[in-house]
């Protein structure tokens, strides 16, 4: 089937024609076929490369034509990005939202194409966004991780929201790994696409001693190096392509990258700038080692790195600059990074309680796929290495001539259904108990369960929860929050985090950043950070010296939770305190993108904290609010007047401090020529100017306010009279 003979505007097509697409693949046509330009559901599973993005893209345009609104679910940010930008310029206005979750964002509904993790939908439903209501096709991209215990549940709710709210929506859900879609098919109503066709074959086989060895055929390869993956790595390199390695941890990611950057050494100028501008952005050893390894044509990736690390090391390699990426799995799920070689060097993880276990063949299809670049790769290949000829017998039989495992509803979990059961409530979704329960049978849930009794039994046990932390009333079948409860709702927070907050602040004589903090950490929002043996020793240390800021006991029977929390709160505390991020990674053994990932959960709960002190312990809000802000910007209180003030950071901040100019007040008396090399005549003039026109500004108000009242306070900035927008140092 030929682009031009699709129902789209000419613009569009001329596009796609002078972008090389003429012709669609096998199961795009297959979507044609089965309705996409008729409004049927569908359910597409087909593997990686495929065109699934397409797919949705050709629909989305359809409705846009139409006057319709789109919305496109992703499971992850840096996912939101990259669909943003593949969606830009083609004629729909494109909008993306992944965060702030307690704003209705109604700006978003000027757009034609929306973008979201499907926590923001979420988080967008429960602040009745009236936009969403005008949406006339929904796209769920990696539906599959409705399956996953942390996104699945809140995905599976948002799917069924959408569809109660608009009945006659379009829905098209796209997957590359499943076991069961004809079950998920059905839940969603949708015609079921499948194919097994790509366009780069993929291989796969089992490496060892020596060789590949695939279905049908055997291969050796070049020993140059001690380390196999190395070879493997080299033999791939030598016909002119790249590889992806996936290893079990960071340290081993970080491990591979050094050993392949050594028999690498590719030199390049491509190379030397992405190394120096790696080098620019490096605070720790872990970014220093890692614009070494790309200096010579390899890179490590994983959540540890900051973004802007992970972003440049991803455009080094889909340029074709950087020839191998050692990374952990995450990078399987998420970006469409793909490569002539994908290496599974380690296909046994870490779980805690279980030791060492293999992952599932879902996830090795997840990243089997990566291989072979559509126009540049002949064909692509996906490795699994082992030692013995008997464990390479298992491999075949384990992964790859095994299905991916069945998707399951993860709503069997209590916590996360009672979180979503207050957000219905809440947001007078639903507003008695039959009304509850009809929308719980619509679920995926209920689909695969079929069990009324036990879906009663869960409602019930959620409800009476609700009821006991007063965020619900039931009045017979009727149903209603508090404003308690709404409130939680809309900070997009757990009930029990809510419940754990504000119980510790009510039972707390005296207000404590640090018993804040360990408060927080120990909620099930909270991400906390792995105890090892090593950690012991100045862990006992600070909760002894503590032990009278703290507002939790440890338990006798959860102190591995307990001291998870107590290290999470100190590498936030250090943050708030002004230690360099590099002390603080040497410190915990972590990586900026772990303090980073720390601090967005941290600043979320706090902002949490405060609104909850300002209803209930109103003694408190005012600390909460100011470490808030601390935390924001890793201050201590005494630069807040300072880091106030736009392109102020927490750099230039403390300089101006301990050189003495510790407010505003005193910055506009020196004058710019005693600030100036103090921060650099650039950004003295600006903040100058900043200063010199807020100032003027309240001022101003000042004397009309003179002329209105017979006394009228003089012009004193106070703490929150400036602007909040900082560059970073």
């Amino acid at each position: 089937m030929n682009v031009e003979d699709l129902p789209l505007s000419k613009d569009l097509i001329g596009l796609y024609w002078s972008s090389g697409i003429h012709e669609l693949y096998p199961p795009q046509a297959q979507c044609v076929d089965r309705g996409i330009f008729k409004g049927k559901n569908l359910l597409v599973a087909i593997p990686t490369a495929s065109g699934k993005t397409f797919i949705a893209e050709i629909a989305m345009h359809y409705h846009f034509k139409k006057g319709g609104k789109c919305l496109y679910i992703v499971p992850l940010k840096a996912l939101a990005s990259e669909k943003f930008e593949e969606f830009s310029g083609k004629g729909a206005k494109v909008g993306i939202s992944t965060g702030d979750y307690d704003r209705r964002d109604d700006y978003l509904g000027r757009n034609d194409f929306i973008i979201a993790t499907s926590e923001k939908v979420d988080s967008l439903l429960r602040n009745a966004s009236s936009w969403l209501k005008a949406i006339t096709l929904l796209v769920i991209d990696e539906v599959h991780l409705i399956d996953s215990p942390d996104r699945g549940p809140t995905l599976e709710m948002v799917i069924a929201k959408m569809r109660r709210m608009n009945p006659g929506m379009q829905v098209i859900a796209l997957s590359a790994t499943i076991g069961n879609p004809g079950t998920l098919a059905r839940w969603l109503d949708a015609d079921l696409v499948t194919s097994s066709w790509r366009p780069v074959d993929l291989r796969q086989g089992v490496y060892y001693d020596g060789a590949i060895h695939f279905q049908t055929e055997t291969r050796s390869v070049p020993s140059i190096s001690r380390h196999e993956s190395v070879n493997l790595v080299m033999d791939t390199i030598a016909e002119g392509g790249q590889c992806l390695v996936f290893v079990s941890s960071r340290k081993n990611a970080e491990a591979f990258a050094k050993q392949a950057a050594k028999a690498i050494r590719i030199d390049s100028e491509d190379l030397r700038k992405y190394r120096q501008s790696l080098e620019k952005l490096a605070s720790t050893e872990q970014e220093k080692a890692l614009a070494l390894c790309v200096g010579s044509g390899a890179a490590f990736h994983h959540a540890g790195l900051r973004k802007e690390a992970r972003t440049l090391v991803e455009e080094g390699f889909r340029k074709g600059h950087i020839r191998c990426i050692a990374s952990t799995p995450t990078l399987a799920a998420g970006l469409n990074l793909p490569a002539r070689r994908v290496i599974i060097k380690e296909y046994r993880r870490y779980s805690s309680g279980e030791g060492m276990v293999p992952i599932p063949a879902r996830e090795y299809h997840q990243m089997a796929g990566r291989a072979g670049r559509p126009h540049l790769d002949p064909y692509g290949e996906a490795i699994l290495i082992t030692t013995d000829a008997r464990a390479a017998g298992q491999l075949f039989d384990y992964y790859i001539e095994a299905p991916p495992e069945d998707v399951h509803s993860q709503c069997s979990s209590e916590e996360a259904l009672t979180t979503h059961i207050l957000s219905l409530i809440a947001s007078g979704f639903i507003r008695t108990r039959p009304e509850l329960r009809e929308f719980m049978r619509s679920t995926f849930y209920f689909h695969q369960k079929k069990q009324d009794r036990i879906l009663e039994s869960v409602i019930s046990r959620a409800l009476t929860f609700l009821e006991q932390a007063e965020m619900i009333v039931q009045q017979d079948d009727l149903l209603s929050a508090t404003e308690y409860g709404r409130i939680v709702s809309l900070l997009y927070i757990d009930p029990t985090s809510a419940d754990t907050i504000l119980e510790g602040m009510l039972a707390a004589e005296e207000y404590s950043d640090i018993g804040l903090l360990h408060l927080i950490c120990s909620t099930p929002d909270m991400y906390t950070l792995f105890v090892g043996n090593r950690d012991s020793h100045y862990l006992d240390r600070f909760v002894l010296e503590h032990e009278h800021e703290l507002w939790i006991d440890c338990p006798f029977d959860d102190s591995e939770n307990y001291f998870r929390a107590v290290k999470t709160a100190m590498v936030l505390y250090d943050w708030s305190r002004e230690v360099p991020e590099a002390i603080i990674g040497e410190r915990y053994s972590i990586g900026s993108g772990d303090i980073y990932n720390l601090l967005e959960g941290a600043n979320w709960l706090l902002h949490a904290s405060s609104r909850l002190s300002r209803m209930f312990r109103g003694v408190f809000a005012s600390s909460v609010q100011e470490f808030e802000y601390c935390m924001k910007h890793g201050i201590k209180r005494e630069l807040i007047p300072l880091v106030k003030i736009r392109n102020i950071g927490r750099v230039r901040a403390r300089r101006l401090f301990n050189n003495g100019f510790t407010t505003p007040e005193k910055i506009l008396e020196a004058g710019e020529e005693r600030i100036a090399p103090i921060l650099g005549q650039g950004v003295t003039s600006m903040i100058f100017r900043d200063l010199r026109g807020t100032a003027s500004t309240i001022q101003k108000m000042a004397t009309d306010s003179i002329m209105q009242k017979e006394a009228a306070p003089r012009f004193q900035p106070t703490l929150f009279q400036f602007g909040d927008e900082n560059n970073e140092d």
